[in-house]
């Protein structure tokens, strides 16, 4: 199985480093890091990752889109968290087995393209108990990617 995530515009340097650690932990092979989001080397990604972006694989591309249509034609299912109409819940993902994955985190404030959600097989959300609608994109990666490793 070949798991990569996507970070798409993400803003904080520790989440991007905290990312590279999910990634570790849950077997995640890659991360392709995309937009404005922040890439090693850098001190508070290394300061977040203890080190693990120095051990995951990971690639900077400007351009999401593009990049997921070349997975697309790698035979990758793409899936983006993200709140939509035909949105499955998280834990439908524990009984899914597909053998290439990518999955795709966003920045919560400037909300994901609609050109990722077409290419998009998958929109995974992550149900909220009380007020807030979103979790931190760290945390929802690890949520999301403990999901699907299992």
């Amino acid at each position: 199985m070949s798991k990569i995530i996507l970070l798409d515009n993400i803003r904080s340097m520790q989440n991007v480093g905290a990312i590279f650690r999910n990634a570790d932990w849950a077997g995640f092979e890659k991360l392709l890091l995309t937009g404005y989001t922040p890439y090693p080397p850098r001190n508070d990604i290394s300061k977040t990752a203890l080190g693990w972006e120095k051990f995951i694989d990971w690639e900077y591309f400007q351009n999401s889109w593009e990049i997921l249509e070349k997975l697309k034609k790698d035979w990758y299912k793409i899936w983006s968290v993200e709140l939509c109409e035909d949105s499955i819940d998280y834990k439908e993902l524990f009984n899914i087995k597909e053998e290439k994955i990518c999955l795709v985190m966003w920045n919560e404030v400037k909300w994901i393209s609609q050109k990722i959600l077409d290419i998009s097989d998958k929109k995974v959300i992550i149900p909220m108990r009380w007020q807030k609608e979103s979790l931190n994109v760290s945390v929802a990666a690890g949520i999301v990617m403990y999901a699907v490793n299992n």
